[in-house]
């Protein structure tokens, strides 16, 4: 099964979110992320053996544990790999040094969580980002990246850690469709 270990926006951050882009939605051909699919990845797993999921949990809800509750507010925004060769574009967090921090050890916990578990992580760097679109072929987004500069959403605590199941192609036209399997709590 394909996976990932996510802070998941509440639901009023995300309506803001998607208040925002649904008006200039229309002013580019990007595949735009649906509001059920924000999220910020902690940790990616592109293959997790059913076998395996019972202890996965068990060590995220563990790695969870560990973490304090923060609060942050999705704010500002960027592109991978950059704004002049686009394929993503996403929305940041705002987050002060300690919560950055706290962020960044939970993402670590997660990952060694599922490689405790015998679960491959992919190995790239943790970004704190919220997808908000893609693209079919790179492209320069400078003007979305200064648009979303100024977005700042409302706060929300991030309190726990949901483990998603990404069923690639079952969503609206062909997306992934994604389950969460169990949430984790900070302690």
């Amino acid at each position: 099964m394909r996976m990932f270990a996510a802070v998941v926006p509440p639901p009023g951050a995300v309506a803001d979110l998607d208040g925002f882009l649904e008006v200039r939605r229309g002013a580019a051909p990007f595949r735009w992320a649906s509001s059920e699919q924000l999220h910020v990845t902690l940790a990616f797993l592109a293959e997790v053996e059913e076998r395996r999921l019972d202890d996965l949990a068990e060590r995220l809800a563990r790695a969870a544990a560990k973490r304090t509750a923060f609060e942050t507010r999705i704010a500002g925004g960027g592109a991978f790999p950059n704004a002049a060769r686009a394929r993503v574009l996403w929305a940041g967090l705002d987050l002060d040094e300690d919560d950055r921090t706290e962020l960044d050890r939970l993402a670590t916990g997660c990952r060694a969580a599922a490689n405790r578990a015998g679960v491959a992580v992919d190995g790239q760097r943790f970004k704190p980002h919220v997808t908000v679109a893609r693209m079919r072929v790179p492209g320069e987004v400078s003007d979305w990246v200064r648009l979303l500069d100024a977005y700042a959403g409302p706060p929300w605590p991030v309190e726990r850690v949901t483990l998603v199941a990404s069923h690639l192609g079952e969503g609206p036209r062909g997306r992934p469709r994604y389950e969460p399997l169990g949430e984790f709590g900070l302690g």
